[in-house]
């Protein structure tokens, strides 16, 4: 998995580069920053004045962090350099689309499920609410009537002046269909003799086969584009995004809008510079071979590998090793690759490469002491195929870093197939990706993901999956992930001794939750001690379309082992869970052969549930205190153990710690009488729509 698919070796660069090759390399990075004569004025070297007013009318600007209040997540996800503003928020003459948590529609995958539809002519305006000079707009356009995506101009203005024009895209969103999913939205049933369950039916097995509506379960549907704005503007300046008259794009959603003070690019020039071994930094011709050349050279002479300001073509993987590579800055430098079909397919099953920075193959010693950091990585991923090494981060590294990276357009952002140990990855920005953002893939220990901003994943956020060899020892700590499409934000998929912790999820959209334990997968069972701590978790919960029931926010799932480890949950709170705060739950298949024997639930908030406060759908038990509740839907627990229904009571327990308070118009959420077993099952009771999160 972590080799260069196309064969090519790290070519020599012939010796150490002379004088001149350095003085042009300087020359080279100097008119790519604008610094030589003439040139435009930097970004980020604006002084940024007091904060004032936009003109007469402006609305003042509204900074949230998962579309809330940030006092009601404050200490919770990554802290990140830029201020997030909802369009909904914001000032416009288009329509407000939402709120809808129904999975295949444009609100759902929303952040905070609300976004503002434009048609040509028409505007959303934002106040910036702190300097800027760059911009992020999350945003979605209609695709292809043929699938394969458009493309739309999008005007930018500040203060009525300075217009530029995005080009949007809809190339990497719109996907279709069963999974793993087509861009193809004519296409037939992907797998005819699967269950579907809008009809509740086999299509092999039905005469005739019912006809399923085409596009059939569109999602997927936002992308994101960057933008430097030239200048560096005030706080009350007033961004305007115009759809302009015109546009081949029918609608225009406008999701947010991410404002960031984009601080000068890093220049380091006693390090082996790739523009001295043939690095084209206008992304015209292909810099893999240089890229290689300059980390040959460094590693020899114990330097540390430069990419400067520019976007760099790379259609292949770039195998490191015992290297340092760093950028100028993710704003500024830009690893750029179109995924290229193989010939044959490789030894590992792609039928693809593309650009990507992968360690060595775990079998064959993995890689060490591997450092990137300052740099974006671009791909060119727009279908899933599970086989394809396509990944912007792979292979096995151990005592190595990751920081500072942002990525976008892989399949996966980073997947790491173990054993390896000791990989800190910090303050990266991964968004758009067709399947995770982050996945520890098989004996993954003694590892730190944090600080991380994840948005737009198709599969799960960040996950530790235990498959062959149990990860352990590992940490995710303090990032936000926002709007996975499908699955969770966090998993942990069996394992030993593992952490989630400070960390913020929102929005997923269909067949997962905000924070997932699943002995499921194939995975290792869970042994030693879980920690699930001081997360926050926002409108989670989603409809399961099989069991037609809905998830918790967070859910204990024991599909094909038990779940039996020393296991605490402390400190989280669940704000605006759709269905359920807390799931515990087994397939019905194996209902009465595995369990969820013992998980601990101590000082935890819950505000707003639209069912219960706990779900039980299987044997085991649990214990509660300090588990406070307001606005809950329903009755507090819903019990249906592992439905055996005995004159004894439910197959599963619930001990009351004390402290347990509060509740909904049901009363108490965890009431004397439902102790320890009492069956209180009503698997699909209305659904009640609670307030919005309010400070506790």
């Amino acid at each position: 998995m972590a080799r260069s698919i196309t064969g090519a070796t790290a070519g020599r660069p012939g010796g150490p580069p002379r004088t001149g090759a350095a003085a042009a390399a300087v020359t080279a990075i100097a008119a790519v920053l604008g610094l030589a004569s003439g040139g435009p004025a930097l970004a980020g070297t604006g002084t940024a004045g007091p904060a004032r007013t936009g003109t007469t009318g402006a609305p003042a600007p509204v900074v949230t962090r998962a579309a809330l209040d940030p006092a009601l997540v404050a200490g919770r996800g990554a802290d990140v350099g830029f201020a997030e503003q909802e369009a909904e928020n914001a000032a416009t003459d288009g329509t407000v689309i939402g709120p809808d948590r129904t999975a295949y529609t444009l609100p759902a995958e929303a952040s905070g499920r609300r976004a503002v539809r434009l048609t040509p002519g028409q505007h959303v305006e934002f106040t910036l609410p702190e300097a800027a000079n760059a911009i992020t707009v999350r945003y979605s356009i209609p695709d292809a009537p043929g699938g394969g995506g458009i493309t739309a101009p999008l005007d930018v203005t500040v203060n009525g002046r300075a217009r530029k024009t995005m080009t949007l895209t809809s190339q990497y969103a719109w996907l279709y269909n069963q999974y793993p999913f087509t861009n193809d939205p004519g296409a037939d049933l992907l797998h005819p003799d699967w269950w579907i369950t809008e009809c509740s039916c086999v299509p092999g097995a039905t005469t005739p086969a019912p006809e399923i509506a085409k596009p059939f379960r569109p999602m997927h549907f936002y992308d994101e584009q960057r933008l430097l704005l030239g200048r560096t503007h005030r706080a009350g300046d007033r961004v305007r995004l115009t759809v302009p008259a015109g546009s081949n794009a029918e609608w225009t959603v406008i999701d947010l809008l991410d404002s960031e003070l984009v601080g000068r690019p890093h220049i380091d020039l006693r390090a082996a510079n790739v523009l001295a071994f043939g690095a084209d930094p206008s992304g015209r011709r292909d810099s893999a071979g240089a890229f290689e050349r300059a980390i040959a050279f460094a590693k020899r002479k114990h330097l540390k590998v430069y990419i400067p300001p520019g976007t760099f073509q790379v259609n292949r993987h770039i195998i490191v090793d015992d290297v340092t590579i760093e950028g100028a800055g993710n704003w500024y430098t830009i690893i750029k690759g179109r995924e290229v079909a193989l010939e044959t397919p490789a030894p590992d099953g792609s039928v693809h490469t593309g650009v990507g920075f992968y360690g060595r193959d775990a079998k064959d010693g993995g890689s060490r002491n591997v450092h990137l950091s300052g740099f974006a990585i671009e791909g060119d991923v727009r279908e899933r195929i599970d086989t394809d090494q396509v990944n912007g981060v792979g292979g096995a590294m151990s005592d190595s870093t990751i920081t500072g990276l942002h990525i976008r357009h892989t399949k996966v952002g980073m997947w790491f197939d173990g054993p390896m140990t000791n990989v800190r990855i910090t303050d990266n920005v991964v968004v758009d990706q067709i399947a995770d953002a982050l996945n520890f893939h098989t004996g993954v220990t003694n590892s730190v993901v944090s600080n991380n901003f994840i948005r737009n994943t198709g599969d799960d956020g960040l996950a530790m999956w235990s498959e062959k060899t149990a990860n352990a020892g590992n940490t995710f700590d303090r990032n936000t992930v926002q709007s996975p499409t499908l699955a969770n934000g966090i998993a942990v998929y069996g394992g030993r001794d593992n952490t989630v912790s400070n960390n913020l999820v929102a929005d997923p959209v269909r067949e997962g939750s905000a924070i997932h334990v699943g002995a499921r997968f194939g995975a290792e069972p869970f042994t030693g001690r879980l920690r699930i701590g001081d997360n926050t978790t926002v409108r989670a919960g989603t409809f399961e379309l099989n069991w037609k029931i809905g998830l918790g926010a967070v859910w204990f799932y024991a599909l094909d082992k038990d779940i039996d480890a020393d296991i605490e949950v402390t400190g989280d709170h669940y704000l605006d869970s759709t269905y359920n705060a807390i799931m515990l739950v087994s397939e019905w298949s194996v209902k009465d052969l595995y369990a969820i024997p013992d998980v601990r639930f101590k000082d935890i908030r819950v505000d707003g549930t639209g069912t219960s406060v706990v779900s039980a759908r299987v044997k085991g038990s649990a214990s509660f205190e300090n588990v406070d509740a307001r606005n809950v839907g329903a009755v507090g627990v819903n019990n249906c153990g592992s439905f055996g229904f005995p004159p004894t009571g439910s197959e599963f327990s619930l001990t009351d710690l004390g402290g347990n308070d509060g509740g909904g118009a049901g009363g108490p959420w965890l009431a004397p009488w439902m102790l320890p077993n009492t069956i209180t099952c009503d698997d699909r009771p209305p659904v009640v729509v609670p307030p919005p999160p309010s400070p506790w």
